[in-house]
């Protein structure tokens, strides 16, 4: 996106991302969640937030509704509205991690570009972002439901929806690649600590 505010500049201050780190004794990350509606993003990056939060580790979880509810309000489902709720999703994602934060973004993120952007809004700033495909099936995703936007979907009740009259690019690398339809919660979690503990991000135990 184009800036269009001039005279603007960056401004650092006197104690800085690893000052801040330290302090925290970790590292700041965004998790970035995506999968079909229904796939468990919200389930997993929940139980993560957990497991952080008993070895003492600063996080917190941007879900996709809450962010709509709130900062992101004015924006439809349309294909520009997507592309920028991710952008300034990641905007603030990478405020987190500049603060030393563990931030877990749990958002569809259909559009592989989309999630580029975001990778990039952090590779600029050599930031860690770490993709978390949450992959599975249509039919299983559909199966579980939960809020009956499917339902809805295929009644025509619900315009461009994921999945069903709208598509979703899945990702070809990401730095994790989970099968929530095959794997347990638990296995889940335990993967992307592993991860994050053999990458420097936490420390192991």
């Amino acid at each position: 996106m184009d800036q269009k505010a001039t005279n603007v500049h960056w401004h650092d201050g006197d104690i800085s991302k690893s000052d801040r780190e330290t302090s925290l004794n970790q590292k700041g990350v965004t998790l970035w969640f995506t999968g079909l509606s229904g796939s468990g993003k919200s389930t997993v990056a929940v139980a993560v937030e957990n497991a952080l939060a008993a070895r003492g580790q600063l996080c917190y979880r941007l879900d996709g509704d809450n962010v709509r509810l709130g900062i992101n309000k004015n924006l439809g489902f349309s294909a520009e509205d997507r592309t920028e709720n991710i952008r300034r999703i990641g905007e603030i994602s990478k405020l987190f991690v500049d603060a030393g934060v563990i931030v877990l973004s749990s958002f569809i993120s259909p559009y592989a570009n989309d999630r580029d952007t975001v990778r990039r809004i952090h590779d600029e700033s050599r930031y860690h972002f770490i993709e978390i495909y949450v992959d599975c099936s249509l039919e299983a995703a559909e199966s579980r439901d939960p809020k009956g936007l499917y339902k809805k979907a295929r009644a025509g009740e619900i315009k461009n929806f994921t999945g069903i009259d709208d598509p979703y690019e899945a990702p070809i690398k990401p730095e994790i690649h989970l099968h929530s339809d095959k794997m347990s919660i638990d296995d889940e979690v335990g993967a992307i600590i592993t991860y994050l503990e053999s990458h420097g991000i936490l420390q192991t135990r």
